[in-house]
């Protein structure tokens, strides 16, 4: 079971959710970067960095038996706040693709750089997937 937390006052954030509200079996994933499974990076540009961040987590949810629409909180760690807000929609774009149009509650911290030299986005996530009746 989850719920979305909005302010009855606030304007509806576009692409985030203020809060949510959520019971069940939580699952952590770890930063995803944007490489492949052989830790290969297959671009330099921001918005298919993201897009493989966005695949790398759904593909740690699935092994988890989660699905997207299980995320409850993102946190990216961007490098260039000027790639991010120039590819915002290429962004969005793979975002939808991959994970839907369920938008959780999210952060997005500019960094000066990341472990991986050639990577320009991580993303952690937190999922809760819900109790089945019984």
């Amino acid at each position: 079971m989850m719920e979305i937390i909005q302010p009855p006052d606030w304007p509806r954030p576009r692409g985030y959710s203020n809060g949510i509200s959520a019971q069940g079996r939580m699952v952590f994933v770890a930063g995803q970067i944007g490489w492949n499974s052989e830790c290969v990076f297959e671009t330099d540009l921001f918005w298919e960095q993201s897009r493989q961040a966005f695949s790398n987590t759904v593909e740690v949810l699935s092994a988890a038996e989660a699905k997207p629409e299980h995320i409850v909180r993102m946190t990216w760690f961007i490098t260039s706040r000027k790639e991010y807000l120039e590819q915002q929609k290429e962004i969005g774009k793979a975002y939808r693709e991959i994970i839907g149009k369920h938008y959780p509650a999210m952060s997005v911290l500019v960094v000066s750089e990341l472990i991986e030299e050639a990577a320009k986005v991580e993303i952690e996530t937190t999922a809760v997937i819900p109790e089945v009746s019984r």
